[in-house]
């Protein structure tokens, strides 16, 4: 059986068993078919990742979120497609730490670090200092113009202070500058652990270590 007979087979006794099952359901209720996929990845009941035809659908994960840096969006991604399909953790994690050798050594360009956050209000508004507030009060003094609704695009430089008071304004920032240890620790490892937690590596591991995962409890 060929791979598009295989899954119009397993499309229509799904969409058959829905049958059966809705009309069962007190009126109001109904499951309905969302498409066939290959494989999935849960982290959690709302958190997951799912792969149809080569295209990833992620409902939770940092994948669909703005306020994350292109380069942790793109990594969970590469992470993803290596699992799902793949069926390869040893593959995610060498990926994960290309990334961070690249991060460390000053090769990841800069639109990749780039984290963009929307204002709400004035930036003088705020009482909470977070990193987009600090990074749109130093654009006002530069002269540009920003309040709500303003998206504003920042990246994280190095220095003993702070997080939020080391965000720098896209438009200002030196490449030279910007923060491995902080792109490497809140950003990619945080977007890709949980996944890699699931199918058997650990921080130490990814980082420091190979190891590869047994998948028959996975898929």
């Amino acid at each position: 059986m060929s791979e598009v007979d295989y899954k119009t087979v397993i499309t229509d006794k799904a969409k058959k068993f829905l049958g059966d099952v809705n009309e069962d359901l007190p009126d109001g209720m109904e499951l309905k078919f969302e498409g066939f996929f290959q494989r999935g990845f849960f982290v959690t009941k709302k958190r997951y990742a799912l792969i149809a035809d080569d295209k990833i659908v992620v409902k939770g994960l940092e994948l669909v979120r703005r306020d994350w840096a292109p380069v942790a969006k793109k990594t969970q991604e590469k992470v993803l497609m290596a699992i799902l399909k793949d069926g390869s953790p040893k593959k995610a994690a060498k990926i994960i730490k290309t990334v961070v050798e690249d991060l460390n050594s000053g090769l990841i360009p800069l639109d990749d670090l780039v984290i963009h956050t929307q204002l709400t209000k004035n930036p003088d508004d705020y009482v909470q200092k977070a990193p987009h507030v600090i990074a749109a009060r130093k654009a006002l003094k530069k002269g540009l113009k920003v309040g709500p609704g303003s998206i504003i695009r920042y990246v994280v430089i190095r220095g003993k202070e702070p997080i939020n008071e080391r965000a720098v304004p896209f438009e200002n920032v030196d490449i030279s500058k910007y923060d491995p240890s902080y792109y490497i620790n809140n950003q990619v490892l945080p977007a890709v652990s949980r996944i890699l937690d699931a199918v058997g590596y650990s921080k130490e591991e990814i980082l420091y270590g190979e190891k590869q995962s047994n998948l028959d409890a996975f898929f």
